[in-house]
């Protein structure tokens, strides 16, 4: 059977798995507190600073996860299972209202607080493009490792992006409509999803592991 050049259902499933991760919802009381300080128009130079890390980040992983991999002579299915346990337990944060404890310690808090520009640190890295965000690319990546997969993984990476963009954008206005609860409500909803892929991910390196569990 011929394998269809593009798997959109793919960059789709990697592209919700990113916001389920991300949270740039979750991410906006963040946000504004860092930049209560800043005109709009730093703001806003913040913004796009932090969204064009985080898709070269993710771009980086993506192209290059694999052969990082290989210097340390890790199968994907080992790292695929790690990636899994990982994102299970940003899911739990999430779910359990504890999110921001773990993207960030007390180290990097106070780095921030001198720091001048926090568009790269740690917005982009670790607040979004974190240990989970890079873990489920590099699985991604490995698992689709055609040039037309790895386009299409970069295309939803930039329309990911360019999304986290819009909604820093409207920051202010989204505080306003949903208050914290709401906030709090989609973090809930997003870890639930995080964790189905999170468990996913585990299953699907244990077959590979271990073919003799299955059937």
């Amino acid at each position: 059977m011929i394998q269809p050049l593009f798997d959109f259902s793919a960059y789709f499933k990697f592209f919700i798995g990113l916001f389920a991760l991300v949270n740039p919802v979750g991410i906006i009381p963040v946000f504004i507190s860092m930049t209560s300080y800043q005109t709009a128009a730093i703001r806003n130079k913040t913004n796009l600073t932090a969204n064009l890390s985080v898709a070269i980040i993710l771009w980086t992983s993506l192209f290059l996860g694999d052969a990082i991999l290989q210097v340390f002579g890790i199968s994907i299915d080992s790292f695929r299972i790690a990636g899994g346990i990982l994102v299970v337990t940003i899911a739990m944060s999430m779910i359990s209202g504890k999110l921001g404890e773990d993207k960030q310690n007390k180290q990097e808090k106070s780095e921030t607080a001198i720091r001048e520009s926090i568009g790269v640190v740690p917005l982009a890295l670790p607040l979004m493009a974190g240990p989970g965000a890079i873990s489920s690319t590099i699985v991604w990546g490995t698992r689709y490792h055609t040039v037309a997969h790895l386009f299409g993984f970069s295309v939803a990476i930039a329309l990911f992006a360019l999304c986290c963009w819009g909604i820093f954008r409207m920051a202010p206005w989204l505080v306003r409509l949903l208050g914290q609860t709401g906030i709090n409500v989609i973090t809930r909803i997003m870890g639930l999803l995080l964790m189905a892929l999170g468990i996913e991910f585990i299953v699907t390196g244990i077959k590979a592991l271990f073919p003799g569990l299955v059937g």
